[in-house]
């Protein structure tokens, strides 16, 4: 082989070839078009060519929603690990080891409070990143601690649901977190405070059926799937195909489950001017 090959043709080569990361280009789930990462973000997640709203994780909501993307997070109460000694295809343990190593997260909720639109306000988001936002016992303290925060605090609750449902590995303990969540939202209405529920893709399950239709404002994201069953179990318990776009946001509006379906874009700006709306009784009268 010559010089021409042996040195001179790799080197060309390495001159040539570029790296180019892994995460420059995302694709859109419900168009499949392609999207520079940096500019899908920009967008919020929101896909520039169908306007399909993409999952969030938390520190991206929390950052969208507070004023200059400012806020402060708070720590949860612990709860007992493993209660049931469970294990599927895993340890129960090992899987919430292995999840809290891939999101960096401790738990399916995270609260935090912080200004919208120059209001106080607490917000707690589910992570559906975390075993995929799956209700258990320490997303029922985690929502308690938000709604006692919010009534220390004079604020109201804001929370962004995500969720497949209750937590299967902690059983009749993740079920009970539906009236434990319901009582955390009454509290909050026996002292007078707004609670808005923004739902986001998916919301089923226990989830759907306690804290998240109970909002003084119920608000969802564009097309945003929300129910208790499947759509298969449904039609296959009562004999009917159901009609198209049964248990999506656009259709639970105008059958009157919702009051608002927001864009990504415009959701920090509506919190904050119901939050001033309906936050009156604590905010200072103007002057004569």
């Amino acid at each position: 082989m010559s010089w021409l090959t042996e040195y001179v043709r790799p080197k060309i080569r390495g001159l040539l070839k570029r790296e180019v990361p892994d995460n420059l280009w995302t694709n859109c789930e419900s168009c499949e078009q392609m999207i520079l990462t940096k500019d899908l973000r920009k967008a919020l997640n929101v896909c520039p060519h169908c306007g399909h709203h993409m999952r969030a994780s938390v520190p991206e909501r929390l950052e969208w929603t507070f004023d200059n993307g400012e806020y402060t997070r708070i720590e949860l109460p612990k709860v007992p690990v493993d209660p049931l000694s469970f294990r599927d295809r895993k340890r129960y343990t090992d899987r919430l080891r292995d999840e809290r190593a891939k999101s960096h997260l401790e738990e399916s909720m995270a609260v935090a409070h912080g200004q919208i639109g120059g209001h106080n306000a607490v917000v707690a988001v589910m992570a559906f990143e975390f075993i995929a936002g799956t209700m258990g016992a320490a997303l029922g303290e985690a929502f308690l601690a938000a709604a006692r925060l919010a009534i220390l605090q004079q604020s109201p609750l804001i929370v962004f649901t995500a969720s497949g449902g209750a937590r299967m590995q902690e059983g009749m303990i993740s079920l009970m977190q539906m009236p434990r969540t319901t009582v955390a939202v009454q509290m909050l209405k026996e002292a007078g405070l707004p609670y808005f529920v923004v739902l986001t893709n998916p919301t089923t399950g226990g989830v759907s059926a306690s804290f998240a239709m109970l909002g003084d404002v119920q608000i969802a994201e564009p097309n945003a799937l929300i129910g208790f069953a499947g759509q298969r179990v449904i039609e296959d318990t009562v004999r009917e195909k159901l009609p198209e776009g049964f248990q999506r946001a656009e259709y639970l509006l105008e059958h009157g489950m919702l009051d608002m379906v927001v864009k990504r874009g415009d959701l920090r700006e509506v919190l904050g001017r119901l939050t001033a709306q309906l936050n009156y009784r604590h905010i200072a009268p103007r002057a004569a």
